[in-house]
């Protein structure tokens, strides 16, 4: 069973954390440390993250807005970013996602409660941690924020004024236009993942879905679950706020990219994230993904078919490879589209 210890032997005599292992710098452990079922993971957080809470509230402290952010090995930045950050924000929580460079300690320093993984979990997961402590507080405003500098904490308070002022449950930073010197490679990428999210539902595109500095309103914090463990998390909160009818709205943020903060590469980022976001529209829109797909094969199918044609009325001799593509193509497009409305059927029925 998952337990919580501190680097410091501060159990008490049955071996469960004592309140002080709350304080500071917490690192969620298990008595396993070999591989183990992720829904095993998630158990664990949960119960680590109402504790930590539970302790503040005993404390008799009390925080309107919290600014959480989830980082991975990255010393050199955070202390400055918690630091600018603590002076819009009642409390400032880091989620140290299992780093070995020493980001737990600059944070705490810095002024930041600190809450660890014992080991790389991903952003999700950070995340998700994060999302269930803020949840047990009556908080007017959450806000994530990337630790890698690559936003300004100095925006914090016009990404914060929408929920502040009740128009809006989830507020959106914008990096796009003016207001940012994202490289080329990255805003092309960055669409193509905006297009992908806004395929999964039917409210409409959002400018910068991939942000990562975004604000929810305590309603919102109630009614959204993270659930995705990687980087496709910032998505999938996205998909429930919008199928909830939250209110969204965008802000102008600034961001710099002459800090290489990122822990993977563009690619691998972008391939991880497009690759989970197919998934989600499969499940939110089974007939657009399979619909279009088997509309695709149909196509591809009836133009090699006029290829076929043409040839044997040329040479007067079947191609057969080209033949079998045609069967093969349109016999996948065919099971494609009854997939979908299958699918789509059923998705509807358990909605009613």
């Amino acid at each position: 069973m998952p337990v919580l210890v501190r680097q410091q032997n501060d159990a008490g005599p049955t071996g469960s954390p004592s309140d002080s292992a709350l304080h500071g710098k917490t690192l969620l452990y298990s008595t396993e440390t070999a591989a183990r079922p992720r829904w095993r993971e998630s158990l664990a957080i949960i119960e680590y993250a109402e504790k930590a809470s539970q302790r503040l509230v005993d404390s008799g402290q009390h925080a309107n807005v919290v600014v959480a952010i989830p980082a991975f090995n990255e010393g050199p930045t955070i202390g400055s970013v918690v630091l600018r950050a603590r002076q819009h924000a009642d409390e400032v929580v880091v989620v140290d996602d299992g780093s070995t460079d020493g980001t737990a300690e600059v944070a705490e320093l810095a002024g930041a409660k600190v809450l660890r993984h014992a080991r790389n979990l991903g952003k999700g997961m950070a995340i998700r941690t994060a999302w269930l402590y803020a949840r047990q507080r009556e908080l007017e405003a959450f806000v994530l924020l990337d630790g890698d500098h690559q936003h300004d904490p100095t925006d914090i308070p016009r990404i914060l004024e929408p929920i502040l002022a009740g128009s809006a449950d989830v507020v959106l930073g914008v990096r796009w236009g003016k207001t940012s010197r994202m490289p080329l490679y990255r805003r092309i990428g960055k669409r193509a993942l905006d297009y992908a999210t806004a395929a999964a539902t039917k409210n409409g595109m959002l400018t910068d879905s991939q942000c990562g500095f975004r604000v929810f309103s305590s309603r919102a914090l109630n009614m959204i679950e993270p659930s995705d463990d990687g980087l496709s998390v910032e998505s999938q909160m996205l998909l429930e706020a919008q199928e909830r009818n939250l209110r969204i709205q965008e802000v102008n943020i600034h961001a710099r990219y002459d800090l290489d903060g990122s822990t993977l590469p563009p690619g691998r980022h972008g391939t991880r994230v497009f690759g989970r976001l197919i998934v989600l529209v499969s499940e939110k829109r089974p007939l657009l993904l399979f619909g279009v797909g088997g509309l695709v094969l149909l196509v591809a199918s009836a133009v090699l078919g006029l290829i076929v044609v043409q040839a044997f009325y040329q040479i007067r001799q079947l191609a057969i490879g080209y033949s079998i593509l045609v069967a093969l193509f349109g016999i996948l497009g065919v099971l494609s589209i009854f997939i979908g409305i299958v699918l789509s059927a059923i998705k509807n029925l358990r909605v009613r």
